[in-house]
């Protein structure tokens, strides 16, 4: 059953599929579009380079693709087990210390309407009913940045380019909403992962 497809039913408007190989120049082109800003501002911004990331990064065992109303479209993000070492790799298995989220990106046209912090919401949901930390990083000056320190993120560390966040179990506003598709997306990523899958109760 592809349970990436079954829509929250607290929230209608928006579903997670899993991502396929053939979706990653859209999302490439997306990462380019929403990252542009930022990475101008900070004088880094590469139009190759920063669609070459994503495809070198890209892990479609761990990347969800968010679609809209009417099934368009609308974005992605990738929750990845975290080795023990505290990168990042995708290891996952026992060894695995907790979450690394990375490549969120919506599309500017469903930018400001809530959709971000639901998504966000029903991952963090999952994370937190398993008891673990889930790690991100955003680059200086990121309007994003707002949203994870409102759901519990808190700074790690810091270099000129990149805020490396981190936020434990519970902390800030991160559960109650969208449990139907948190319990999706945790449990698909873990089974094709081999990870402990972060199980959320039914809500009534």
């Amino acid at each position: 059953m592809n349970i990436h497809a079954v829509v929250s039913p607290t929230s209608p408007l928006w579903a997670l599929r899993p991502a396929e190989e053939a979706d990653i120049e859209a999302i490439a082109e997306l990462r380019a579009t929403v990252m542009r800003p930022d990475l101008e501002r900070l004088g880094r911004f590469d139009a190759h380079r920063v669609r070459q990331r994503l495809r070198d990064s890209f892990a479609p065992g761990h990347t969800s693709v968010v679609l809209g109303p009417e099934g368009a479209f609308a974005g992605c993000v990738t929750l990845r087990p975290q080795g023990g070492d505290g990168v990042g790799d995708g290891t996952g298995g026992e060894g695995a210390s907790g979450w690394w989220l990375e490549h969120f990106y919506l599309s500017p046209a469903v930018q400001g309407r809530g959709l971000g912090t639901a998504v966000l919401r029903s991952l963090l949901a999952a994370t937190d009913a398993a008891g673990a930390p889930v790690r991100l990083d955003v680059v200086q000056g990121s309007r994003a940045r707002r949203l994870y320190e409102r759901h519990g993120f808190t700074v790690e560390r810091e270099d000129p380019i990149d805020v490396y966040m981190v936020r434990s179990p519970g902390a800030g506003g991160g559960a109650g909403t969208g449990t139907a598709t948190a319990t999706a997306t945790a449990t698909a990523t873990a089974t094709r992962t081999g990870a402990a899958a972060p199980s959320v109760p039914s809500v009534p």
